[in-house]
């Protein structure tokens, strides 16, 4: 089998990349829909991935892998990634999972993620209101997380949140950064008392902090909210779109604190997990399989964290209805250190009713049921997908 031509299309936000091959077997991916800009990015490995083997995913691999970077430039190589397991789930008659060594689980817990419900603002009152309903949810996720502090417009809106005057950019992914005044830190942990009034022992509750806070500020919060027995503060120093890890940094922290500390979704390739796993330096690591460099990638780094006494839970937030498939195939093969994935959705709404392949419901119990079907088990119907096609993809499946 040999990779005849590669195509991309913006279907809605959400980049989109089609593998074909001689043998009509193609393989499909998705990017996150924040990043409709990678488009001549993914297209620009054309040139090198014509006449390779996709059932070859390594091999393949080893040929645009140096080509990437930390969040977002390594999106199109870990795109590609997917893609290439898709064919060769198909092309051999498997789930993908069964390439990956088999399934570890039966179905995959899943946090929130993209179910996001606006708060109505960012006091305590308002946290227990959005959580309550995040709670009621048809899903039934038993861990929920919140944005808080510098990962929301909190810095912004509370008077006096910290010393500095706020100045984040437009550019998805750029916070605010500074030292938390004495009403900052006691606004923070009230939000956490309010939410923590809702979900009790029975719900996990999770924080997505930042980054933007300075190393004594996340050390005095993490230890101020150790009572709650929160599953974890997400970013707290570094994340997001942070193109370094910071690991001596983080060690200071996670040694400070019985609180769970997580960060990780912007890092590409195993290599750059290496100092902050080896070196202790955080409870829980978070890689998208988007970001990282694909799902044989982050099951690379699950796996070494796990020698290490280390936590998983994936990223993966916008990376849609094709990336939830890769999700919940990779998931089921992890090690135990296996939490829950970042549950993504279809962005818009209609992109439900542009693929085939996922149960219904698709979350019960706040999780989700491994399915077997070959490849990622996932896809595209291509005569209502076409219609969303902008006049430059016309051509896209044809």
């Amino acid at each position: 089998m040999k990779i005849v031509d590669i195509k991309c299309a913006v279907i809605g936000r959400s980049p989109v990349l089609r593998i074909i091959t001689d043998e009509g077997v193609d393989g499909y991916a998705q990017a996150e829909t924040w990043k409709s800009f990678l488009k001549p990015h993914i297209l620009s490995f054309r040139d090198n991935l014509i006449g390779c083997d996709p059932t070859d995913v390594e091999r393949t691999m080893m040929k645009i892998r140096q080509r990437g970077g930390f969040k977002p430039w390594g999106a199109a190589v870990s795109t590609i990634e997917m893609a290439l397991w898709d064919i060769a789930g198909k092309a051999a008659g498997l789930p993908v999972y069964k390439l990956l060594g088999g399934k570890v689980r039966d179905r995959v817990r899943v946090y929130n993620g993209a179910v996001r419900l606006p708060l109505a603002g960012y006091d305590p009152e308002d946290y227990a209101a959005n959580t309550k309903a995040m709670v009621e949810r048809a899903e039934g996720f038993t861990i929920i997380k919140q944005p808080i502090g510098f990962h929301s417009p909190m810095a912004r809106t509370i008077p006096d949140f910290f010393y500095g005057d706020p100045e984040a950019g437009k550019v998805h992914g750029t916070h605010d950064r500074g030292m938390l005044t004495e009403r900052g830190l006691k606004h923070l942990v009230e939000c956490v008392a309010a939410m923590k009034e809702v979900t009790g022992d029975r719900i996990g509750l999770a924080l997505d902090c930042g980054p933007g806070f300075t190393l004594p500020d996340a050390i005095r919060f993490a230890r101020a909210v150790e009572p709650f027995n929160l599953v974890w503060l997400e970013d707290l120093l570094t994340g997001d779109y942070s193109p370094f890890v910071n690991p001596d940094i983080y060690r200071d922290l996670t040694t400070s604190t019985t609180t769970p500390i997580h960060t990780g979704e912007q890092i590409y390739l195993r290599q750059n997990f290496k100092p902050l796993i080896e070196g202790k330096c955080v409870n829980i690591v978070g890689p998208d399989p988007g970001d990282i460099g694909g799902i044989a990638e982050l099951k690379w780094v699950a796996e070494h964290a796990d020698l290490h006494g280390v936590l998983m839970a994936p990223h993966g937030t916008a990376n849609g209805l094709l990336g939830l498939a890769a999700l919940v195939q990779m998931s089921a093969t992890l090690p135990h250190n296996f939490i829950a994935f970042e549950y993504p959705v279809g962005d818009p709404d209609w992109w439900y009713e542009i693929v085939e392949g996922l149960p219904h419901p698709l979350v019960q119990d706040g999780h989700i049921q491994v399915w077997d079907r070959p490849g990622m088990g996932v896809s595209l119907i291509p005569d209502k997908a076409s219609r969303y096609l902008a006049p430059e993809d016309a051509d896209f499946f044809r």
